[in-house]
């Protein structure tokens, strides 16, 4: 495109930029069909039933608690639930809500021992399924390989297959960790501060990770995109919309979450306690599946590794891509690069 030519379409290329940013509110997030099956506390089991299951091993997702789990089916034709949908697999998605005041006293303990536990049981329950895929994602990876690393009883030993997706276990040393691993950042004094730490915060805080990326460049590229007439608003809105859908954090679990991994190490230390239960995380024994990125500031690759030599599970699968810490499970080219692969994976382990 020669300068006349960028000169002449600027204006209309302003105009399209700004309908673009106005209108992503509009875009419709999660439009596969699924129904609730149980409810507590604003916490939903969703079911998303295949009209051509093939395996008897549904797939429960887990995702963080900083971010709603919209991801997972982000938009129609760029959607993991889709795909498991159509490669065969039943599938459950665990949806944190939005924890309000009243949910500031909601530590690990609950979302872990109770509310994942609970998950796991109605899952089975309605999908007649006699044990079940457990996949994480981000902090959903962490407290799901937590909840494999209680001691064993009743649905806890249903778990045939663990799949962790980009999860932190150490990372003490990560960007992230000088910021609130410093024992001078009282992280129980800004808990009982907000009593629910505002959603926008948390995102704020990521966001400085790369302040660069996310404040500037996502926009100069969709800027260039709609001058050069190559923009794809179906692509761009789904996904700005997801990352401005921050829920807040409770107080007690975001304390326990930072001190926990940022500050003491104890998950990999082994002292862990919930319900006065050790975590121990040579209890995982599953068929494990491990998916890193190399590109993740958020779960940097290093912080996940340490998981291959504490678990006890004898067929072990490592997956590591280019991409960052959300690109690599929905970005436009996850469709082609991994999403194959992690059905795969399933396939081989979810016959009966």
């Amino acid at each position: 495109m020669s300068s006349i030519e960028r000169l002449v379409r600027t204006p209309a290329a302003a105009f399209e930029f700004a309908n673009i940013l106005l209108t992503t509110d509009d875009a419709t997030l999660g439009a596969s069909e699924r129904e609730a099956v149980w409810t507590h506390r604003g916490i939903t089991l969703w079911r998303y039933r295949s009209s051509q299951r093939t395996y008897p091993v549904p797939v429960l997702l887990v995702f963080a608690l900083i971010n709603r789990p919209a991801i997972f089916d982000l938009r129609p034709g760029n959607s993991f639930v889709e795909h498991l949908l159509q490669e065969g697999f039943d599938v459950f998605l665990l949806d944190w809500g939005h924890p309000e005041e009243e949910d500031a006293d909601m530590g690990l303990d609950e979302y872990v021992c109770d509310e994942l536990h609970w998950g796991i049981r109605e899952t089975l329950r309605a999908s007649g399924a006699e044990d079940l895929t457990l996949l994480g994602w981000c902090i959903g990876a962490t407290l799901s390989a937590m909840y494999c690393g209680l001691p064993r009883d009743g649905d806890r030993d249903r778990v045939r297959n663990l799949a962790l997706l980009t999860m932190p276990v150490d990372p003490r040393d990560s960007t992230y960790a000088r910021w609130v691993g410093d024992p001078a950042f009282d992280v129980d004094g800004v808990a009982e501060h907000y009593g629910v730490l505002p959603g926008r915060s948390v995102d704020f805080a990521n966001k400085m990770l790369k302040p660069v990326t996310n404040f500037w460049t996502t926009y100069r590229r969709l800027w260039q995109g709609v001058l050069d007439g190559k923009s794809r608003r179906e692509a761009y809105q789904p996904m700005a919309k997801w990352v401005a859908d921050n829920p807040n954090f409770p107080g007690r679990a975001f304390a326990q979450w930072i001190k926990m991994m940022y500050r003491d190490g104890d998950l990999v230390s082994g002292r862990v306690r919930l319900r006065g239960r050790r975590v121990d995380l040579a209890r995982i024994d599953q068929n494990l599946l491990i998916v890193t990125a190399a590109a993740d500031h958020i779960a940097p690759r290093p912080t996940t590794m340490p998981i291959f030599d504490l678990v006890s599970s004898e067929d072990v699968t490592h997956i590591d891509r280019p991409g960052g810490h959300i690109g690599l499970i929905a970005g436009s080219a996850a469709r082609n690069e991994i999403w194959p692969e992690i059905s795969d994976w399933l396939r081989e382990r979810s016959e009966r």
